[in-house]
C-alpha cells in the first residue's frame, strides 16, 4: 500500500486537473464545489499524515455533524441525536486506542439508543425513534473503520470521491434508464463510468485488491443511495446547506460510507 507522502501528489493533480477544468466550464456551481475541495482535500490529507490520532480526530469530528444532519432529516428529539454522537464517538476512540472493545461499545450504545424511548415512555413515537437510532448507529458508525484502515482509508475516499465526480457529469451526459426511482437523476451509465473511475484511482494509488474494488464500485453507489433514501423520506433535497455549494456534509460522504461498510464486510 502507498504511503500518505505517496499519494500527495497524486491528490493534488487530482485537484489541479479538476480546477482547470471546472474553469472551462465557466460554471458558478462547479467552481463553488471545487473551492470547497480545495479546503476539504488538504485537511483529510494532514489528518492521515498525522496518523491514528490525526484519523480519529477527523473521523470524531465527521461522525458528528453527519449524525447532527441524520437527526434533522429523521427528525430525532435531541436527547437521542445526544446518544447516538456519544455512541458513534466512542466507537470511534475505540477503534483508535481499543479495537478488542469495539464491539462492547457498539452494543452499549445500542441498548442506550433503545432505552432512550423506553425511559421516556414514547408510546406514540419510540418504535420510529428506536428503528431510526439504530440504523443511525449501523451507517455511521462505519466511519470507526478509518482509523485501522490508514492510508487505505484515504485512497477509498480519493476513489469515490473521483467516482462521484463522474458519475454526475457521464450520467448527465450519457442518459440511459435510471439508477433507482430513489435518485432519479442518476442514471446506469454515469455509475459504472463512475465505477471504472475509482477503480483505476485505486491502481494508480498502488491500493487495489478486490475488497476495495467491491467498496468503491459497489459500496459506494449504495452509500449514495441509503443516504438518497433517509432524504427522501425527510421530503428534503439536501442533508444540509452549510457546505458551499454541496449541501450538508452527508452529502459528501455518503458514497463513503457505503464503501467502508463494503470493506468492513470483505475485512
Amino acid at each position: 500500500m502507498t504511503s500518505v507522502a505517496a499519494l500527495v501528489p497524486w491528490l493534488g493533480g487530482a485537484l489541479l486537473v479538476g480546477g482547470v477544468a471546472v474553469g472551462a466550464s465557466r460554471r458558478r456551481e462547479l467552481l463553488v464545489r471545487w473551492c470547497a475541495w480545495a479546503v476539504g482535500v488538504p485537511l483529510v490529507t494532514a489528518a492521515f499524515w498525522w496518523g491514528r490520532p490525526g484519523v480519529a480526530l477527523l473521523a470524531g469530528v465527521v461522525a458528528v455533524v453527519a449524525v447532527l444532519e441524520f437527526g434533522m432529516l429523521a427528525r430525532l428529539p435531541r436527547v437521542d441525536r445526544a446518544v447516538l454522537a456519544a455512541t458513534v464517538t466512542g466507537l470511534i476512540v475505540a477503534a483508535a486506542w481499543a479495537p478488542d472493545q469495539v464491539w462492547r461499545v457498539g452494543a452499549a450504545g445500542a441498548l442506550a439508543l433503545v432505552a432512550v424511548p423506553l425511559v421516556a415512555g414514547d408510546a406514540e413515537d419510540g418504535l420510529r425513534r428506536l428503528g431510526t437510532g439504530l440504523l443511525g448507529l449501523v451507517w455511521l458508525g462505519v466511519l470507526a473503520v478509518l482509523v485501522p484502515l490508514g492510508t487505505l482509508g484515504l485512497a477509498l475516499f480519493a476513489a469515490v470521491s473521483v467516482a462521484d465526480v463522474v458519475a454526475y457529469f457521464t450520467g448527465r451526459r450519457l442518459g440511459g434508464p435510471r439508477l433507482s426511482p430513489l435518485s432519479p437523476a442518476k442514471r446506469w451509465s454515469g455509475t459504472l463510468c463512475g465505477a471504472a473511475a475509482g477503480l483505476a484511482v485505486l491502481a494508480l494509488l498502488s491500493a487495489w485488491s478486490w475488497p476495495a474494488a467491491a467498496a468503491v464500485a459497489v459500496g459506494g453507489p449504495a452509500g449514495d443511495l441509503v443516504e438518497s433514501l433517509v432524504k427522501r423520506g425527510a421530503g428534503v433535497k439536501d442533508s444540509g446547506r452549510w457546505l458551499a455549494g454541496a449541501g450538508g456534509l452527508l452529502d459528501r460522504i455518503d458514497s463513503l460510507v457505503g464503501a467502508l461498510a463494503v470493506a468492513v464486510v470483505l475485512g
